[in-house]
């Protein structure tokens, strides 16, 4: 069973996906995380004012992480460079992923690269509040990369809402699950979790 994860910067797709992965542990899930395949910097849209702009499609290298992807649904390990944005391009880590009966998927782009999209059983998009992940956003960005908060808001303001307008919320309604990611995340994970025990039987 492949499982997607799509939401917005700061939504917590990568919480929902330790929940889930946690809860099928005894399954051992590959994990599939399209960050892993952020093209280099260098390669990067740059927009009018001189800024990187991350938050487009063209960012990731869609033909090798559907290749990737591929094989791993195919049943083959892949080996791939473990992103993290402050570590140069040759200090990325690599990882093997095995396959495995659950693979769950997550990454802004899961309905928009059309050969990601078709392989996926279940998909899942997380609602949460703008607000919210704006903090989420400020906090991790400040703390974790050295971003100013004047930078922060620069690229919320004209990457990241521009990125959720045209790439995410058009398919919003395409998703297997809209999970609510706020007082309701509990309660949407229980029949979340329903859902995808009753498709694996």
């Amino acid at each position: 069973m492949i499982i997607g994860i799509c939401g917005g910067s700061g939504s917590g797709k990568t919480t929902l996906l330790k929940r889930l992965y946690t809860k099928h542990k005894d399954l051992r899930p590959s994990v599939f995380s399209m960050d892993n395949y952020y093209r280099p910097i260098e390669q990067q849209f740059v927009d009018e004012n001189g800024e990187v702009n991350f938050d487009l499609p063209t960012a990731l290298d869609e033909e090798k992480l559907v290749s990737d992807l591929q094989k791993l649904v195919r049943g083959e390990e892949i080996v791939v460079k473990e992103y993290h944005f402050n570590s140069p391009p040759d200090k990325h880590i690599l990882i093997t992923i095995r396959p495995s009966d659950i693979i769950i998927v997550e990454g802004l782009f899961l309905f928009h690269y059309p050969k990601v999209r078709e392989v996926l059983d279940f998909s899942i998009f997380i609602h949460v509040d703008p607000k919210t992940q704006l903090d989420r956003r400020l906090y991790r960005d400040q703390e974790t990369r050295g971003y100013s908060r004047e930078a922060i808001l620069y690229q919320w303001e004209n990457h990241v809402i521009p990125c959720f307008d045209n790439y995410l919320l058009p398919y919003q309604n395409d998703a297997d699950f809209l999970f609510r990611n706020d007082s309701n995340a509990d309660a949407d994970f229980d029949i979340l979790t329903r859902e995808i025990a009753q498709r694996l039987d």
